[in-house]
Parts: C-alpha cells; structure tokens; sequence
C-alpha cells in the first residue's frame, strides 16, 4: 500500500490536535482531532478557504446549540431539530463543506449543559477550532504539495503512452484487446490531468513575478491537454477505421504514416523543449518536414478522385481520420508557439522535480 502526502498530513494534523487539547487542558480533545479530519485540504489555498468556511460554520453551530439549549433544553428531539435548521443555513449560506462539522459543534456543545453552559459552550468550540488551525498549520508546512511537478509528469506519462500507440497503429502492429483496454486507462489519465491542473491553478504565487510566470505555464499546460486530448482522438480514429486504413492504396498509407511519424516527433520534442531538455528554439528540423493543413487535404482529395466509387463508406472514415490528423497538427503548432514565446519572456529553463505521481 502506497502512502501518500494527504494521508501522511493528516495524521499529523490528528496528532497535533491532541496534544495541544491535551496541552490546553481541553476535557474532550478528540474534538479536535475529528476537526483536523474535516480541516485537511489538497491544497494550501483550499486549505486557507476552509479555515474561513469552517470558522463560520462552527459559529453557526455554537450559536444555535446556545440558543436552542437556553430555549428548549437538550433534548434528542430538540437537538434533531436544531441540526434540521443548522444544515439548512449552511446550505443557504453556501457553505455545504461546513455541514458535517457544524453539526459535530452543535451536538458536542448540547449534549451535556450544566451550570456553566456557555463557559463549556465557549471550551468546546474553542477545542474544535485547534482542529481546524491545527489541520491548515500541517497542509501550510509538511509536505507543501507540488501540483506542477504531479501536472508536468501525468501529461508527459500520458502523451508518451498515446505516441508509443500512435506509432504502432500505423504499422499496424499491436494487439486489438490491449490497446482497447489501454484507450480506457488512457481517458482516465486525460481526466486526471484535468484535476492535476485544477489543483496547480489553485495554487498562489506570492510574487509578481513568478505570478506572471505561473500565468504563462498555465496556458501552456492547458494547450499540452488539448494536444493529448487530440492526440488520443487521433488513435482511438486509427483503431476504430483500422480495416479501412488496410484498404488504402499504398502509397497513401505511407503519407500517413510518415505526417503521423513527423507529427509524434514534433510533439515528443516540444515536452521536452519545455523543461530545456532540447535547445529553444531547436537545432533540428525534421519537423519541419511535415505536410501542411493544405497539403495533407490536397493529398485525401487526389487520393478521393482516383477512388472509383463515391459512395464507398472507406472514403468517409478516412476523411475522418486526416480530419483528425489536421486537428492534431494544430494543436502541436499551437502548443510550438506557446513555448517559444513562454522562452522570449523567461529564459531560465522550468524546474520540475521527478516525484511520483
């Protein structure tokens, strides 16, 4: 079993929860070792919002159980009631994340009124938010979690995944089942890259500078999705219209094969262009060699003319498939133009440390 960051954090965030209850002198301590539960977040900016949402939250709870208490007493049914009304202004108050802990707050303060009500009310919110600070505390500290090294090695492990099958496919040398089976592990990659993404954008830059920076790398990273999206289109057409591509006349099999050969080179060269592995711009230029929009949709259409019959469906699904090829092209050119001049602006290469992922 794999332990990863988030695990890891949260158990310290539990251990230092109990020691300062018990460091305080608080009587129920676990209260904020469950607060920690609820507190510990992917990111520190997540973190930072629900230290916010969760301060708001628990005053909801802490005043309704003081109010409900003073007014009712406790209860079972008063204090169901009370968390009826607790989870509906939270969900008013937009503030859904909150709930489960609110109402951890309200039960815990109506559970045992005495004497001293509110100096125990006041004791066991206070316990719950050492939890809460005690959980943003360990995400701000240990383990500072790298989105950007998670984001850069997910699209990269991805993309090389996609290109190694691309140039399978069109030798047609692989098997069906497997690369079936790896086109579904494939989707799920792209959607984890997603959230990879999602997560390193939440991340702050405390800096102008490395702000701009960041700003740059995001579009970069969002057009390496986009040209892995494609590129994983482009493959699943190659093993869909695979019989047809069989029925092709040679010559024109060959040109796909070699635009796809100069388009996966392109596109493995550019991943590594980005962290300076390859000189800016490259010395290179086999890339260049690749056929155009133009001439790639000059070549389907002679390929069309000297077909004999119009109405054979092999025409249509190839013209899906250089379809597919020009929009690939694309967003390899597009994601070309966005590095070059991401090095026009910042001329040290981009850091990225391997971890996993």
């Amino acid at each position: 079993m794999k332990l990863g960051a988030r695990i890891l954090k949260t158990g310290i965030a539990i251990v230092l929860s109990l020691y300062l209850g018990q460091l305080l002198h608080s009587p129920s301590p676990v209260l904020a070792g469950i607060a920690a539960i609820f507190a510990i977040q992917r990111t520190i900016y997540r973190s930072y919002l629900t230290i916010i949402e969760q301060i708001q939250g628990n005053i909801i709870g802490a005043l309704l159980a003081v109010i409900f208490v003073l007014l009712l007493g406790n209860h079972i049914i008063v204090i169901g009631l009370a968390a009826i009304i607790v989870i509906g202004i939270n969900l008013k108050l937009k503030l859904e994340n909150t709930i489960g802990l609110s109402l951890v707050t309200l039960i815990s303060i109506m559970e045992t009124p005495g004497g001293d009500f509110i100096p125990f009310a006041g004791i066991r919110f206070s316990t719950i938010m050492i939890g809460v600070f005690s959980a943003f505390l360990v995400n701000l500290v240990f383990m500072p979690p790298k989105y950007e090294n998670k984001l850069y090695f997910s699209v990269t492990n991805t993309t090389e995944e996609i290109i190694r099958w691309i140039r399978l496919s069109t030798r047609h040398d692989f098997d069906h089942n497997l690369l079936k089976t790896d086109i579904d592990k494939l989707k799920e990659n792209i959607i984890q890259m997603s959230q990879y993404y999602s997560m390193y954008k939440e991340e702050r830059s405390y800096f102008k500078k490395n702000s701009l920076e960041k700003s740059r790398k995001l579009v970069i990273y969002r057009q390496m999705h986009s040209a892995a999206k494609k590129a994983l289109e482009t493959l699943k057409k190659l093993h869909r219209f695979e019989n047809e591509l069989l029925h092709l006349p040679e010559k024109f099999q060959l040109s796909i094969q070699e635009q796809l050969d100069c388009l996966i080179y392109h596109h493995e060269q550019l991943m590594l262009r980005f962290i300076g592995k390859i000189p800016n711009p490259p010395g290179d230029t086999e890339s260049s060699n690749c056929l155009n929009n133009k001439e790639l949709f000059d070549l389907f259409l002679l390929h069309q003319q000297a077909f004999t019959d119009h109405d054979n469906p092999h025409l249509y699904h190839t013209m899906q498939i250089v379809a597919s090829i020009i929009d690939y092209g694309e967003q390899v050119e597009h994601l070309d133009t966005l590095i070059t001049s991401f090095y026009s602006y910042h001329h040290n290469e981009v850091s990225i440390e391997k971890e996993s992922i």
